[in-house]
């Protein structure tokens, strides 16, 4: 699986007469991705496309343009049916002119209703103004302006206008009227007047009658236009049901006759001969060899010229095959596609390398490390068995309910994540941020703790040290798949100075960090959080490496150094990022806490939270101590509460108040969980998908992958028959 699958280039000679032949029973096989001919054989041309490669082609053109016309979803058509060029030939004109002509007046129709639609827009204003359109305009004695604006601005400048004998204004909610006579021989007064005014100018409809009788016609008007849309779209919808599963058929008919008919533009051919060529999977060489040779026989040439391995150039070498023609061993240089490797359970996770590249064929596909370690980061960070239960469910639906490769790739996704959530939430011992679990399988001593408990507080660093201890997995897993690209494609002092210098580098630089050597200068964290006693979140009595191994480490680290400077000087200055990005996933133990503690949060406001004399913290789920009763404990006391001896209580919870603070708490619960939810997603899982692109693959991958496109057509629609 960390590799693609292994690719030959077949080749296939013959005579013209046969290419035909060949093209059938290559396309039947639908396992060969054709190479394009690159003009560099002497004698050689690109061949020309089949006679009827045109004609299908406009038919093809024409099917999808009605389909486009009538909406047709081939997601929403499970069926498949015969089809024939008769057919085609015989109902296509008929549908495409019957669509057409519908379709012509379904457009001519909505531009109507456009216009409607823009004139009663203009009309609206006038209704509540109560002056009849036909007396807003063609005075020869009166100016009229009709508009939007502030009254007083309008009277204002009016008043200290000259010219103006009178005015009148008239207003309605959004509009007004304004009317003025102006002295004799002035011209133009109400426009002058109206610029230093704020108003805005709006048309007049051309109407004779009043605003509402105008407005009941148009809107009288625009309901027999939708009426008649809706026609003919039930028409159309009609159509549409009627024929959809023969346009499906004959679109996937015609692209095939297409695809056949244009293959030959990529063989190199001459007046009498082809040479037709492509990349194959290894393992399907035989039975595509076997499928030409049963169905031509000697007529054809079939040849393996190139079989793509890799040796310590990186060149791909010629294991079969010899020069088929004058000028070069094949028709093209094209690289190997990439078909990658993975098995059912993997191949969700192909989405996730492939949104910032596809594998090359050269390098290794992280697919199946990322299925192994995306789940695994994103469980820990969220480890809560009621949010892993939803996760599951949403992957669950996404997988089962769409066809879309990406959207079941995602539910594949989110299955894995709620699974290890799941797990995680058990071993942790909680359920939507409650104790439950670990009460009901743990009799209330869960094995892991978040460390959000002050009681548990010593199990924080261990976190932060189990951070490290992943990425310095995860990282010499990817510096080591570096190291061996690095050896197979460019030799052993590359390797070791590109990737085994790292090793060394960061390996030792943390053997010396976990070690006594300095001790006193480190955190002692890193010395207790796997000893024994109190201070210990893993009683396994490490207490640090001794002092000896501290210094080997330093020298492994100098080694790495000297091995980097052996490539190049430059790189040096970075050679501490050994320590940045180890130090990086800490942010897996950041974003646990981060979400112990809104879940913490949530919960504390519904339920309440009171504290034992040890330093546990109880949820009230199931009752609260009497409050009364805690804040009159003296120093020392406690207050016996379903086996705890209780000293304070945090907060006395929403729930155990009245009708209003139980129904408030309620929507806060809901509510809050839901967002602790969805940011488990945008947190713990792009945090996650972080350190696999930056940190992980940026160790041994560059992606830039050839897509596998393979010549032929998987019949979902039509049955050739």
């Amino acid at each position: 699986m960390l590799r693609p699958k292994r690719m030959s280039k077949l080749s296939v000679t013959g005579s013209k007469q046969v290419m035909g032949s060949v093209v059938e029973v290559v396309h039947d096989a639908n396992v060969l991705d054709v190479s394009e001919y690159d003009g560099s054989w002497d004698g050689f041309e690109p061949g020309d496309p089949e006679g009827e490669a045109e004609q299908a082609s406009e038919r093809l053109v024409t099917v999808r343009s009605i389909e486009s016309m009538l909406g047709v979803d081939a997601e929403s058509v499970d069926a498949d049916r015969p089809i024939t060029d008769a057919e085609i030939e015989e109902q296509l004109p008929e549908i495409r002119d019957r669509v057409n002509e519908l379709d012509d007046e379904r457009d001519a129709l909505r531009d109507e209703l456009r216009g409607v639609e823009e004139r009663l827009d203009e009309a609206r204003p006038f209704v509540d103004l109560g002056i009849d359109l036909n007396l807003l305009s063609g005075y020869d004695s009166l100016d009229v302006a009709v508009g939007r604006g502030d009254e007083e601005s309008i009277e204002r400048v009016l008043l200290d206008a000259d010219g103006v004998q009178q005015y009148e204004i008239f207003s309605g909610d959004d509009v007004l009227a304004v009317f003025v006579y102006p002295s004799e021989h002035a011209e133009d007064v109400l426009d002058d007047a109206l610029v230093g005014a704020a108003f805005t100018a709006i048309d007049v409809p051309d109407a004779e009658v009043a605003p509402e009788s105008y407005v009941r016609e148009l809107e009288s008007e625009k309901q027999r236009i939708e009426s008649d849309i809706a026609d003919l779209e039930d028409e159309l919808d009609e159509l549409r049901s009627r024929h959809a599963e023969f346009l499906l058929a004959a679109e996937e008919h015609l692209s095939i006759q297409v695809q056949k008919a244009e293959a030959p533009l990529s063989f190199a051919t001459t007046a009498n001969a082809f040479v037709a060529e492509g990349w194959i999977p290894t393992e399907e060489y035989e039975r595509v060899t076997a499928m030409l040779k049963d169905d031509l026989g000697d007529r054809i040439e079939v040849e393996e010229v190139e079989r793509a391995a890799f040796k310590s150039d990186g060149e791909a070498v010629h294991e079969h095959g010899e020069a088929v023609a004058d000028g070069g061993t094949t028709i093209g240089s094209d690289e190997p596609p990439v078909v990658q490797d993975n098995n059912g359970l993997v191949q969700p996770f192909e989405v996730l390398v492939e949104a910032i590249g596809r594998p090359n064929y050269r390098e290794f596909d992280p697919t199946a490390l990322l299925f192994l370690t995306f789940p695994l980061m994103f469980g820990f960070m969220i480890g809560d068995v009621g949010y892993g239960l939803v996760y599951t469910a949403i992957g669950g639906y996404l997988y089962t309910q769409f066809d879309s490769r990406g959207f079941k790739s995602m539910g594949g996704v989110t299955i894995a994540a709620g699974l290890f959530t799941i797990v995680f939430g058990v071993l942790y011992g909680e359920i939507f941020g409650l104790h439950l679990v670990s009460e009901w399988v743990w009799g209330g001593h869960s094995p892991l703790h978040k460390g959000l408990i002050p009681k548990y507080g010593y199990w924080v660093p261990a976190w932060i040290l189990i951070s490290a201890m992943a990425a310095l997995v995860h990282l010499n897993i990817g510096y080591v798949l570096g190291f061996f690209e690095e050896l197979q494609f460019h030799g052993l002092r590359e390797a070791a100075t590109e990737k085994l210098s790292w090793i060394l580098a960061m390996n030792g630089l943390w053997v010396f960090i976990a070690s006594r050597w300095a001790e006193g200068s480190k955190p002692d964290f890193i010395f207790t959080a796997f000893d024994s006693g109190p201070e210990a979140a893993f009683a396994l009595e490490f207490s640090g490496f001794p002092v000896i191994v501290g210094q080997a480490g330093i020298g492994v680290f100098v080694l790495g150094a000297a091995l980097l400077a052996m490539g190049s000087v430059a790189e040096l200055v970075e050679i501490f990022d050994t320590l940045v990005n180890v130090l990086s996933y800490a942010r897996l133990a950041a974003v646990l806490l981060a979400k112990a503690g809104m879940a913490f949060a949530v919960n504390l406001f519904f339920f309440g939270v009171y504290v034992d004399e040890g330093g546990g913290w109880h949820f009230g789920h199931s009752g609260m101590p009497d409050a009364e009763a805690v804040a009159a404990l003296g120093p020392g006391e406690t207050l016996g509460y379903h086996g705890y001896e209780v000293t304070e209580i945090m907060f006395g919870g929403l729930m155990h108040g009245g009708i209003a603070s139980l129904l408030g708490g309620i929507v806060i619960l809901v509510f809050g969980h839901l967002l602790v939810l969805a940011l488990g997603v945008t947190s713990a899982g792009l945090q996650a998908v972080r350190l696999e692109y930056y940190e992980f693959f940026s160790k041994f991958f560059d992606g830039g992958g050839r897509e596998y496109e393979p010549f032929g057509h998987e019949r979902v629609h039509s049955r050739d028959e």
